[in-house]
């Protein structure tokens, strides 16, 4: 349930990311929320025909108000996967034509299925692999100290700074150190 509140707190957040976990989550208690309220208006109208229809205008009012956290929560998913967000709206579009609809559709639906972009990307640190994103995000996580992993190399990307960046995890690094305080990995 922390996951479907979540959508409904960054209502209208489009930048950032979201986990899997997050979009299909809320995708899940909002289709059942859906299916209640539809219930609801169909009792409605079993009891009485001619009033009874009253009782769908809270599905109605619920789907128009669940439009935009659905949109910005598939657009931080797609930023989770380092797509830009404006892929959804070709998405919609080419879902008005028949075929190339249900193919963009399945498409879609491997974006929001594929895993995240693990340390940071343009959109932002990832919120699956927080740990990992290092002090450049703002996090001092720690891992396995890269055990198993042949170490990354480092890249210099300050013009002037003491401080260079990880590039298996994107933390930052003091001038001297030989080793990611991110993932371990050794300079």
């Amino acid at each position: 349930m922390d996951w479907y509140l979540m959508v409904w707190r960054k209502y209208a957040e489009f930048d950032g990311r979201s986990r899997r976990t997050e979009l299909w989550m809320f995708t899940l208690i909002n289709i059942l929320v859906l299916i209640a309220l539809a219930v609801l208006g169909g009792v409605g109208l079993a009891i009485n025909q001619d009033y009874g229809g009253v009782l769908f205008i809270p599905l109605a009012v619920y789907y128009l108000a669940s439009i935009i956290p659905n949109l910005a929560v598939s657009v931080r998913r797609l930023h989770d996967t380092g797509k830009s967000g404006w892929l959804l709206l070709l998405f919609i579009v080419l879902g008005i034509i028949p075929v190339v609809g249900f193919i963009s559709g399945i498409v879609q639906l491997v974006f929001m299925c594929t895993d995240s972009d693990p340390g940071v990307n343009e959109y932002g640190p990832s919120p699956k692999y927080s740990d990992l994103a290092g002090m450049a995000a703002g996090y001092g996580g720690f891992t396995s100290m890269g055990l198993g992993a042949a170490p990354a190399p480092f890249v210099d990307l300050s013009a002037g700074n003491s401080m260079g960046y990880c590039r298996n995890c994107g933390a930052g690094l003091p001038a001297g150190s030989r080793f990611c305080s991110g993932c371990g990995a050794q300079r």
